[in-house]
Parts: structure tokens; sequence; C-alpha cells
């Protein structure tokens, strides 16, 4: 699998990841899919309730807006992303414990080295798979 994202929605992930430092920042993503590629149209930038460094939990209410916002716009929910201010970009235990959706794509911003890491994952029976990001 392949993601494809836009410059800008991959700066407003950065964005939205330094400024919720010292905590883990998340969100949605959605658009379309054609093959083996998922085309991210749509990113949505939600609160972490959890407001810790370690882990995250979406907001029911923000995650059922986005929903309702992607069938308004008739995007499919390609999966989620959230940082890790001080982890490589990788699943941790509890990421892969916690990816019950086998479709979706988990896209890991690591805030550890200079510049932003993005990497995508796909979690199928607790086996991780690296998917290619392409940047447009």
């Amino acid at each position: 699998m392949q993601i494809k994202i836009k410059h800008e929605d991959y700066d407003a992930i950065v964005a939205h990841a330094l400024t919720g430092l010292p905590n883990e920042a998340c969100g949605l993503i959605a658009g379309f899919i054609s093959g083996n590629t998922k085309l991210v149209e749509k990113v949505y930038l939600l609160s972490n309730p959890d407001q810790s460094p370690e882990h995250f939990s979406i907001d029911p209410r923000e995650q059922l807006a986005a929903i309702k916002d992607m069938r308004a716009l008739g995007l499919l929910p390609l999966g989620n992303f959230h940082s890790h201010p001080s982890t490589p970009a990788r699943p941790s235990q509890e990421d892969i414990r916690l990816a019950h959706d086998p479709g979706a794509s988990y896209l890991i911003l690591s805030l550890t080295e200079n510049e932003p890491v993005l990497k995508a994952f796909g979690v199928v029976g607790g086996v991780v798979s690296e998917q290619a990001i392409v940047r447009l």
C-alpha cells in the first residue's frame, strides 16, 4: 500500500504535533483508494483527551463529527495519525495492540530528529508492515 499526501496536509500534521507538545497529537485521514494507493484528500486534526506524551485516544465526539464530514464529502476513512514526541516513527506495542482495523493506515510522526519523520504502517493480526508515503 502507498499513501499519497499533499505537502500542505503533511505540514498541517507536523504543526498540529508541534502545537501538542509535550503530548502526543492525533487525527484522522480521509480520501480515496485507487488500486494499491490511498490518496489523502482531507486531514482531521483532533484533540488527545489523554494529554499524554506516551499514548493517545481520539475524542469520540470529534471522531463522529469527522466521520459525518467524510460522508458528506464522499470521502473514505483511510486511517489515523499520531505523533511520537520522543520515540521513533514506528508502532509501539500499545499502538499494535490497539490497531483493530486491518484496512486502516496508521501514520506515525516522530519528533525526535531535527526534521520530523512521518511513516505509515498497516497492522493485520499484530503483524506490522510499512507503507510508502509519497508527498505531492
